[in-house]
């Protein structure tokens, strides 16, 4: 397909599907995800969550979380203020509106996003430092090896 090949399109084709459980396995950081896939101008994200993330604003982009195995609670912040939690868990997917500033936490669980290619893991402005198992990143390229038939 033309004008394809610079979103790693004619990659994915070349090499076969993902295997997510293999991806996954690939690494072990937490709050540091790693892109399977690329669809239109979005990247389809994976991570191991543990412990607090920041809190963090998006302003421009929804972000989408699905979780794949384990438990993800989301805080986010109101208009007003307030503060209210949603918990997901294996199989529960959530948006988070852009312009929400909110806080994911896990125990441990695996997750899915979707978000716009460039788009940072602490937003476009965060509250506090990164704590170290907090990557900042645009994501990281999955091994070319792994996770592929």
């Amino acid at each position: 397909m033309p004008g394809r090949a610079d979103t790693g399109y004619l990659h994915a084709v070349k090499n076969g599907s993902v295997n997510l459980d293999d991806a996954l396995a690939s690494f072990a950081e937490t709050w540091s995800p790693r892109i399977v896939a690329r669809m239109n101008d979005y990247d389809v994200r994976i991570a191991h969550a543990r412990g607090d993330h920041v809190w963090h604003v998006h302003e421009d982009t929804d972000e989408f979380f699905l979780v794949l195995d384990g438990r993800l609670d989301i805080a986010m912040r109101g208009d007003d203020g307030a503060e209210y939690t949603v918990e997901l868990h294996r199989g529960d997917l959530y948006v988070v509106p852009r312009g929400v500033t909110h806080r994911p936490s896990s125990p441990g669980a695996s997750i899915l996003l979707f978000e716009p290619t460039g788009t940072s893991s602490t937003g476009d402005s965060h509250e506090g430092d990164l704590p170290p198992h907090v990557d900042s990143t645009v994501g990281h390229p999955l091994d070319a090896d792994t996770g592929r038939s």
